[in-house]
């Protein structure tokens, strides 16, 4: 894959950075927000049954006026031979131009596999990857289905990059050492172009360790990184050109400013911003720090020596208006979940948000910022599942809750999946459209509605 120029990088950061519109960054709800009990919001309306535009089955509980289309079913056809694997993860929206989306979407396949499409695979063990889709919103209709990353493993979240690729992340450091089935290491970051094949080659420099998500600066080109383990790092690895990640850079862990090996997740000092620093990882391809115990601590365990700070399952991970907005799944006082803004220019940190009702918000996973500085959340707690929103001034709501119960009417497909997270969400670069996947039986869904008239 060729690498974008220092000059062209830039020039299209500048048009990313000015096409979205935010009301502002959330840390300006400082604590009185942030660690508040019950803060509520009417959002869009209360919740009813809609039906799908495709298939006419009752999919989701949404607000009034809002409506959706679904595609990418587990086991529908791909272009180009082979078929739609199941759990459909983090994903990330593109302009094709015409009024059509391109999408990337991830394959969260844990066990080892054959790949689910023809193609150059990483590993001829690994069933995980990346479908890319083209839509034409405008007359819900999926125009193209293919496989753009083939032989990886546990293909999580990820993010979007200034230029224009998507960033996959596996969420697992097997190898053949203790996966037989499996022919090479895992636990990498992999590039996938808006369109095509991807070079199935990690890029090592980001990091071998439990990836979840990402998200990239558009200024500088350093990506943010989040770690799913229940002892967490977040990670930044700074290129040596910005838009070049296989040119190499510098990974790095956060440390909070006068208090080593700060630990976030209990909720407590967390009232005031923190001032951070970023203390170096040496050896970003050491998965273990015991490789007999293989205890996946090879990244952390060097931060956390360094002083690095501690999260509870960082996943979700999205930048907008100059922040980036991280979740903390399994954090705070009642372990419900917190959501995080670190501003990079001010070298801060601060909780916008933690849990203190499960009714309200239950371990948050996937994130995004709206067209207007609010975030939508995908939970992953308790059935049924939700996506949320919180609004600029730190008032959560429910956007839409999942209700599939299905009968063999798409593709054969049977169960009751009301406990599958909702995943993935993004907005069309236009920001009319909502996208997100049902991660089980797995397909993808494309929401309109009254923006305007709400907080998102």
């Amino acid at each position: 894959m060729r690498s974008p120029s220092r000059r062209g990088f830039l020039k299209h950061a500048a048009r990313v950075a000015g096409g979205l519109s935010l009301a502002g960054p959330l840390g300006a709800l400082l604590a009185r927000h942030a660690q508040a009990d019950s803060i509520a919001s009417a959002g869009y309306g209360p919740l009813a049954p809609v039906r799908d535009d495709t298939t006419g089955l009752s999919l989701l509980h949404l607000p009034p006026g809002f409506r959706y289309f679904t595609f990418g079913w587990h086991g529908d056809a791909l272009d180009g031979g082979g078929t739609t694997p199941t759990r459909h993860d983090g994903m990330a929206a593109f302009d094709a131009g015409h009024g059509r989306v391109r999408l990337i979407r991830n394959h969260e396949i844990p066990r080892p596999a054959a790949p689910f499409a023809p193609g150059a695979a990483y590993d001829p063990g690994g069933g995980a990857g990346t479908v890319t889709l083209v839509v034409d919103v405008a007359n819900a209709k999926l125009l193209e289905a293919r496989a753009s990353l083939l032989g990886t493993a546990t293909n999580c979240a990820g993010g979007p990059t200034p230029w224009g690729t998507w960033l996959s992340c596996e969420e697992t450091v097997a190898d053949p050492e203790v996966e037989p089935a499996f022919a090479r290491s895992h636990g990498w970051v992999f590039e996938v172009p808006s369109s095509g094949l991807a070079a199935p080659e990690p890029l090592p420099g980001l990091g071998r360790f439990f990836h979840e998500a990402v998200a990239i600066d558009p200024g500088t080109g350093i990506v943010y990184q989040t770690e799913d383990r229940q002892t967490a790092g977040l990670y930044r690895f700074v290129p040596k050109r910005p838009g070049a990640l296989r040119d190499g850079g510098v990974l790095e862990m956060l440390a909070v400013r006068g208090r080593p090996g700060f630990d976030t997740r209990p909720g407590v000092g967390l009232e005031d911003a923190l001032a951070i620093e970023w203390v170096p990882i040496a050896f970003p391809e050491r998965a273990h720090a015991d490789p007999v115990a293989q205890d996946t601590l090879g990244c952390f365990s060097q931060g956390q020596r360094a002083g690095g700070a501690t999260f509870g399952r960082l996943e979700g991970c999205w930048w907008g208006g100059g922040r980036v907005y991280v979740s903390a799944t399994n954090a705070g006082a009642l372990r419900k979940g917190q959501i995080f803004e670190l501003d990079p220019q001010a070298a801060t940190l601060r909780l916008v948000y933690e849990s203190r009702d499960a009714a309200l918000l239950q371990h948050p996973d996937n994130l995004c910022v709206t067209p207007r500085g609010g975030l939508v959340i995908c939970e992953d707690g308790a059935p049924p599942q939700h996506l949320r929103g919180l609004t600029a001034d730190g008032k959560l709501f429910t956007l839409a809750r999942g209700d599939v119960r299905l009968a063999g009417e798409r593709n054969g497909l049977r169960g009751d999946f009301t406990d599958s997270e909702l995943a993935g969400a993004c907005f069309s670069p236009d920001g009319r459209w909502l996208f997100f996947n049902v991660h089980k039986p797995g397909f993808t869904v494309a929401l309109t509605g009254p923006w305007s008239a709400g907080p998102l």
